[in-house]
């Protein structure tokens, strides 16, 4: 049989998140490539508590369909841990549900782009929403990040001189994949051009909660007055990624339209998943809780940089994060980092190269990403080992 494909699904490539994950499943391979959560991050014994409690209390509530736009009590939850943490607290906001942030980038693409509209997104950055707003036909414009983020002057460069821009995409806290925190005074300054050029802020937050070093610095949606921003968070890193639940906030109107498009795609977020997600985030000690996450990665983090500093040729710069779960590195002026990461593979450590967080996939990148979170320790100080014999091998 010969199957005709769209014009639009012609052009779909292999998710480059998708080859990382089945690469690292190899259990003959050190990954340092992967983003999953430290496997000791995650609270089995609590989740099988919950389920078992949820199961005799509700069992017709967590087994029958749901709402589209969520959980209530979770969403409520939801909204007053945002409120009480990062002063976020609009009140012409909502808030819906999603099946994994990544989701709501795919929704917030398809609900305001239209083929060959632009979405701006840092450079680098997350390939999974990149591939997501690729899929919604969108032309994407890389802004460079700074060791303080975004480089603002070229974004006004952008802002002023290109049309049809829809929204701008940023992960301003440890962004994946550099690791870099933007400034607050680069929110503020982001903030100020979007609401002058009229472009929606998606700011994406999913490792925030993961800060190990530093104070915090409030998120741009806390800053927002006219509905300009809207906010993605996830239960991924700091419960389970396993329940593929996020969560997006945003002006009522915008959620009223994202939610009749995510009941057209999903019909609603796996509902037992919501509730392990509400019993977890109201019945546990949050403060505690990610306290203990942050000194996990703070140890991982630290052990790596080590490690780095210690065996990596001194022509090798890398980034050094204040939280979350990467590293970004950058091979000498030149130097091919899908090389480098091919020939990383060959040697047993698997690294991503740092094309793939490219807005063009095709550009040459002497950088690579490392993710410290998931290797044990044994494994991070072998990997690196044979990471820095590749380098001085440069």
């Amino acid at each position: 049989m010969r199957v005709v494909f769209s014009e639009h699904a012609g052009s779909l490539q292999p998710s480059a998140a998708g080859k990382i994950l089945d690469t690292a499943a190899d259990p003959n391979i050190i990954s340092l490539a992967a983003g999953n959560p430290a496997p000791e991050a995650l609270p089995a014994d609590d989740v099988a508590r919950i389920i078992a409690e949820e199961f005799q209390r509700d069992p017709i509530g967590v087994l029958q369909y749901s709402v589209p736009q969520g959980y209530l009590p979770l969403r409520a939850a939801v909204q007053e841990m945002l409120a009480a943490r990062s002063g976020i607290n609009r009140p012409e906001d909502d808030c819906i549900i999603l099946s994994g942030a990544q989701q709501g980038g795919d929704l917030v693409a398809r609900l305001l782009c239209n083929p060959g509209d632009v979405v701006l997104c840092e450079e680098p950055s997350f390939l999974g929403c990149l591939d997501a707003f690729r899929a919604a036909g969108a032309r994407l414009i890389g802004i460079p990040v700074e060791q303080d983020g975004i480089d603002i002057q070229r974004l006004e460069e952008v802002l002023s001189g290109t049309q049809r821009i829809r929204f701008l995409y940023t992960i301003p806290n440890f962004q994946n994949p550099t690791g870099i925190t933007m400034s607050l005074e680069k929110r503020q300054r982001l903030y100020e051009l979007a609401v002058r050029y009229n472009i929606v802020i998606l700011e994406d937050n999913p490792y925030g909660d993961l800060r190990f070093h530093g104070e915090d610095v409030p998120p741009i949606k806390s800053l927002d007055t006219t509905g300009h921003v809207l906010y993605m968070g996830s239960f991924s890193k700091i419960l389970a990624p396993g329940l593929r639940v996020g969560y997006l906030v945003a002006d009522r109107e915008i959620i009223a339209r994202l939610t009749t498009l995510k009941s057209a795609c999903d019909v609603h977020t796996a509902i037992l998943a919501q509730h392990i997600c509400h019993r977890f985030i109201t019945g546990r000690d949050m403060n505690a809780h990610l306290a203990a996450l942050a000194a996990l990665y703070r140890h991982k983090c630290e052990l790596m940089l080590g490690e780095m500093d210690r065996l990596f040729d001194r022509r090798v710069s890398y980034t050094r994060p204040d939280g979350g779960l990467f590293l970004w590195c950058t091979l000498p002026e030149g130097l091919d980092g899908n090389l480098f990461a091919q020939r990383a593979a060959q040697a047993g450590v698997l690294v991503v190269p740092g094309s793939g967080f490219l807005t063009d996939t095709n550009q040459l990148s002497s950088c690579f990403r490392l993710n410290y979170s998931t290797p044990t320790d044994e494994n991070i100080i072998r990997g690196i080992q044979i990471l820095g014999e590749l380098t001085r091998s440069l």
